[in-house]
């Protein structure tokens, strides 16, 4: 990962973009902390490249609109399993 911040921002924000990928998985992918991406694509990229910043802003909001939807179906999906049994098929 590129040491300098406002580069770092501009990575971060291209691959949410184009991936339509949340803050925790930039976070994994580039090996930074999610706070370190928010504050990259929140602030530095604001400053910086104010059109990518609206880009990355839309996907953003997209993904906490539905990140309750994405919980639910996680919790979903691993009480499921718990309840599932060899043989159940």
């Amino acid at each position: 990962m590129k040491a300098i911040p406002e580069e770092r921002a501009v990575e971060l924000a291209e691959f949410i973009v184009e991936t339509g990928g949340t803050v925790r998985t930039a976070a994994k992918r580039f090996g930074v902390s999610k706070s370190t991406v928010h504050m990259d694509v929140a602030r530095r990229l604001r400053r910086t490249n104010p059109a990518l910043y609206l880009q990355v802003r839309q996907v953003l909001d997209v993904n906490k609109a539905q990140r309750h939807l994405r919980g639910g179906m996680a919790t979903r999906e691993k009480y499921q399993a718990l309840v599932r049994k060899p043989g159940d098929d």
